[in-house]
């Protein structure tokens, strides 16, 4: 199907030009429409569902950066090439940020033309192609329980399929099972697969295997959802087993044990979950199942691991050390209050704050926690310089699990307030001293990539820093200080406009007259009239 294109030039020799120069059809495009300005193309793109629109940047009214802001509201997709002076070339920065893909210089070359359509070309089937994959594998997924199965336990244990709306949608796709006698997750793993030191060969063989034994085993459990989440593991997921169906599922762990010993010599350990009662419980259940697999292969392998509740107070150990608190100090380190609170929180209720929970405990996980955060401060962060005795000390003056949450709380509020403070005044004094450097400077374009590097930033940082410092992208602060100096040099009678736009780092008037508009809302001229008649007055 030929594509669409739209050219828009007020001068109708580039537009005539165009269109007979370029062979369309080879291209695989629709003879162009045409139009001779900015509010004339608007009308078309409102009626016609354009691929290409080529623009002029300067036209009277409205401008081709005006243009293309408004296509891009309504074709999202829509490929736009600018067509630009080398006296306008200031635009293009503008016409890129509203969303053109390209420009081309005047005068206009055929072939530099036809190059750039041809790009456009391949972008815009490279895009047909992934809607029709996308649309092609939907209707895959829609036709295959198996896989949508397998993909909702791997998204359960990801914690990517846990909210009211989620759920919903795959409903849509298969019936999620209500839980009412609970879940339980199966984790089989072959044991040595990744340290083997088996060749390649032998390797795929045993996954191959491996794969086709735990399939074939629990293909007749009706009520498991079975998911390969890596060559060495499956999760089979248990919904509402009825009494036979966990005899089935026992007997069926222990065939595939029994046939990966028999036909590949290898074992297999299987971790059986605590009973979950909601979706958003699968991602810990899958990870308490693991530590146990692991701590069990510590023992010997080709085991079958049970929940053990005496096993939580080791777990919730390591993941105060390997998942919480990292996170925790992440979080803190970013400066986010609110999301470090809001984690504290989550893990304090976690740990502290079920009835079930001992104060020895609660205790021993108080000095447990300061003992990490400890351990990734650095010298000299401790809120009031109060030391890590103090705060022991502190803990055991505690009389209940809730004391201790408490404390904990309040010290990690006060640490990031010191630390906040610390960070903040750094941060003031570096976006100023580089608002300074910028003023200074305002006759040369320095980019961020070169400020950033002028002051051993990286550029993405200085970017976001000085966004937050000022409310307003460096861009933004160039143009608006460029503008405000301009607006004090037109006071001056005796400096012409375009010296004014010179002087302020603005190569051409027409574009310094576009921004000052753009900015102010009247022109240079209409300004100046303006401060004359004023003072008149």
């Amino acid at each position: 199907m030929p594509l669409k294109v739209l050219i828009v030039d007020d001068e109708p020799s580039n537009l005539a030009g165009l269109v007979r120069n370029i062979d369309w059809n080879k291209l695989g495009f629709d003879v162009p429409a045409a139009c001779e300005s900015g509010e004339e193309a608007l009308v078309l793109l409102r009626q016609t569902a354009f691929d290409v629109l080529i623009s002029d940047v300067a036209m009277p009214g409205m401008n081709g950066i005006e243009l293309v802001a408004e296509a891009k509201k309504l074709h999202p997709h829509l490929q736009v090439l600018m067509i630009s002076g080398y006296n306008e070339f200031e635009f293009v920065q503008d016409a890129i940020h509203v969303g053109a893909q390209a420009y081309v210089l005047k005068p206009l070359k055929p072939e530099e033309v036809t190059s750039r359509l041809t790009a456009f070309r391949d972008a815009l089937e490279r895009m047909r192609s992934v809607v029709e994959q996308t649309r092609e594998l939907e209707e895959k997924v829609s036709g295959s329980l198996k896989l949508i199965k397998e993909r909702f336990v791997l998204d359960l244990i990801a914690e990517e399929a846990q909210s009211e709306e989620t759920l919903a949608s795959w409903n849509r796709l298969m019936e999620v099972p209500r839980i009412g006698q609970g879940f339980h997750l199966l984790v089989i793993g072959l044991d040595r697969y990744q340290t083997s030191g088996r060749e390649a060969q032998a390797r795929m063989r045993l996954g191959s295997g491996f794969k086709k034994t735990v399939e074939i085993g629990f293909s007749d459990v009706e009520s498991v959802f079975l998911a390969q989440s890596a060559p060495d593991e499956f999760i089979a997921m248990l919904a509402n087993p009825t009494p036979e169906e966990r005899v089935l599922a026992e007997k069926r762990m222990q065939f595939v044990q029994e046939m990966m010993q028999e036909q590949h010599g290898a074992t297999v350990t299987i971790g059986c979950s605590r009973t979950g009662s909601r979706w958003d419980e699968a991602p810990l259940l899958y990870r308490e199942t693991k530590f146990m697999m692991a701590k069990a292969r510590l023992v010997a392998e080709g085991q079958i691991v049970r929940y053990d509740g005496h096993i939580s107070g080791e777990f919730n150990d390591y993941r105060l050390r390997e998942e919480w608190m990292p996170k925790l100090v992440q979080l803190m380190e970013a400066g986010d209050a609110e999301k470090a609170g809001g984690y504290l929180n989550r893990m304090l209720d976690v740990l502290l704050t079920r009835e079930t929970v001992s104060f020895s405990y609660a205790q021993a996980f108080g000095m447990n926690f300061l003992s990490e955060l400890f351990r990734h401060m650095k010298p000299g962060e401790e809120p009031g310089g109060e030391t890590s005795i103090l705060m022991w000390r502190r803990m055991l003056d505690c009389g209940s699990a809730g004391q201790i949450a408490g404390l904990l709380t309040e010290y990690v509020e006060r640490c990031m307030q010191n630390a906040g403070k610390e960070r903040a005044g750094q941060q003031h004094h570096l976006i100023r001293n580089v608002s300074a450097f910028i003023a200074e400077r305002l006759k040369e374009n320095w980019t961020v990539k070169q400020l950033a590097e002028q002051f051993n930033l990286n550029a993405s940082y200085l970017s976001v820093l000085f966004k937050r410092e000022t409310g307003k992208t460096i861009s933004e602060f160039v143009q608006a200080t460029r503008i405000e100096r301009a607006k004090a040099l037109l006071q001056d009678p005796g400096i012409k406009v375009y010296e004014v736009a010179d002087e302020v780092g603005i190569q051409t008037s027409a574009y310094f007259t576009y921004l000052f508009k753009k900015l102010v809302g009247c022109t240079p001229q209409e300004y100046r009239d303006y401060h004359y008649s004023a003072e008149g007055e």
